[in-house]
């Protein structure tokens, strides 16, 4: 490509842009091509700003024009990184980012560029939120299209089962609007399925009434109650409603102003939590687990969304090394216990963490088959989220989350494809059903037959 692309050619293509054009020595370079994973250095030919749906679909028409392959930049986020690609052409949304909320309808039009931040700012001027994750600058987009799950989603469901229509640019360069009545395979097919058929520029949310403040908050134990505090928890859990969410993360105890000094760096069970609902009941609710025994610590009050949304944002900052290890569980039993505990007295570094995130509620009960994410049945999502900062570390790092993550293997099964590093072809296929998988390959052999859009956790065609 790089021979191909001379420097009129690219100055040519320039002018057709509304947004920026970034190539290799420009200042904005090495910024425009950083992503959240600090392990990802890629050096794209070019990076394309673009501002609206004619600059992608400009975008797409160069990188045809000159065989390039090519990326899809939203938010960044995705630990594998696919948002860069070497040699090739960015196609860079990060410029979109854009919220229009229709109170009375409670909908929000988002651009794919937004971060849930962006959202969060826009929507809660009306008491109002979409399903989405837990980290503030995680992008809409991504997470979008792998599912999304987070603190609201036992009660109000997935990201995807609240996505109402998506505009979207096709590898042929058609732009297209998908719903259910509107190209209705695409639709299902990017409910789930990732990035692989097409950019989309802008998504379409059904919201749900959340706050403007929530029951929130955290206790800490120390890990010599792990074993017996997990057990409890995997019981425990089974009996909450879908307004209330409760994960459970082995680490190392952050520095969090109401725990003392001296336990900040200690092995611990962080016990986070979101009631939706009044104080009083989930004073009630809750109860079991703030006086399971004694611990280092716990906050729990009512706070605002936005302020929850972004309180884990300082744990997962971009820029540190990242490798994540992921399955689903149906239970946390002995066995798994064990396999967790034993392994987190060999965190590689303090910033290692196990993610025993609390699944079940309201997306358990869409049929499997009603979007491309049809994994819905399991009670948690453990991901081994292993982070560092120092090159030299990672052999070690990596080799321990497989380690941990083969030791938790028997009783798991499949996999979350947002939570996929890079792992291989057949990886991606545990995140899908065959049925589910063979019917991905169709769409995607219908609307990129070429594997054009392939910088992804990719779907092959046939």
């Amino acid at each position: 490509m790089a021979a191909s692309l001379t420097s009129s050619v690219i100055d040519s293509w320039k002018l057709r842009f509304r947004g920026d054009v970034i190539q290799p020595g420009d200042s904005a370079y090495n910024d425009a091509r950083s992503v959240w994973n600090g392990m990802i250095d890629r050096r794209p030919a070019l990076i394309i700003r673009c501002v609206g749906t004619h600059d992608v679909i400009l975008a797409i028409q160069l990188a045809r024009e000159f065989g390039a392959p090519v990326a899809v930049k939203a938010g960044g986020h995705n630990v594998a990184g696919n948002a860069v690609c070497d040699g090739g052409v960015v196609i860079d949304l990060t410029p979109m980012r854009w919220v229009h909320v229709d109170a009375s309808k409670k909908t929000a039009r988002v651009g794919a560029g937004c971060l849930l931040g962006d959202v969060d700012h826009e929507t809660q001027r009306y008491g109002l939120a979409i399903s989405s994750g837990v980290v503030s600058h995680t992008g809409v987009a991504g997470l979008t299209l792998g599912g999304g799950f987070g603190w609201i989603s036992r009660k109000h469901g997935l990201s995807v089962d609240n996505l109402i229509s998506a505009d979207m640019v096709l590898a042929d360069g058609s732009a297209v609007t998908v719903s259910a009545k509107e190209n209705p395979d695409l639709f299902w097919a990017i409910r789930g399925g990732g990035g692989n058929f097409g950019v989309v520029t802008s998504f379409l949310f059904k919201c749900a009434k959340v706050g403007p403040q929530v029951f929130t908050g955290l206790v800490v134990y120390p890990i010599d109650a792990a074993r017996d505090y997990l057990k409890f928890h995997n019981e425990y859990l089974k009996e909450l409603p879908d307004e209330t969410t409760v994960y459970a993360v082995v680490r190392h105890a952050p520095p969090l102003p109401f725990l003392p000094q001296n336990v900040h760096g200690r092995l611990c069970v962080v016990v986070p939590f979101v009631h939706l609902g009044s104080q009083a009941s989930a004073k009630k609710l809750l109860k079991p687990i703030r006086e399971f025994g004694t611990p280092y610590g716990e906050n729990a009050r009512m706070t605002p969304w936005v302020e929850w949304q972004s309180a884990l944002d300082g744990l997962n900052a971009p820029g540190a090394r990242n490798y994540w290890k992921s399955h689903y569980l149906d239970n946390i039993d002995g066995a798994g216990i064990d396999a967790i505990l034993e392994h987190a007295q060999r965190f590689p570094t303090p910033s290692c963490e196990v993610l025993l995130a609390h699944m079940g509620g309201a997306p358990s009960r869409v049929a499997p088959a009603a979007t491309a994410h049809a994994v819905r049945s399991p009670r948690f999502i453990m991901n081994v989220h292993t982070r560092w900062a120092d090159a030299g570390d990672d052999t070690k790092c990596l080799n321990w989350a497989r380690d941990i993550w083969e030791a938790t293997r028997p009783g798991a099964h499949g996999v979350y494809v947002n939570f996929i590093s890079n792992e291989g072809d057949e990886r991606v296929r545990d995140a899908y059903p065959p049925a589910i998988w063979d019917r991905l390959v169709t769409i995607k052999t219908k609307y990129d037959p070429e594997n054009f859009f392939r910088m992804n956790q990719n779907i092959p065609p046939r």
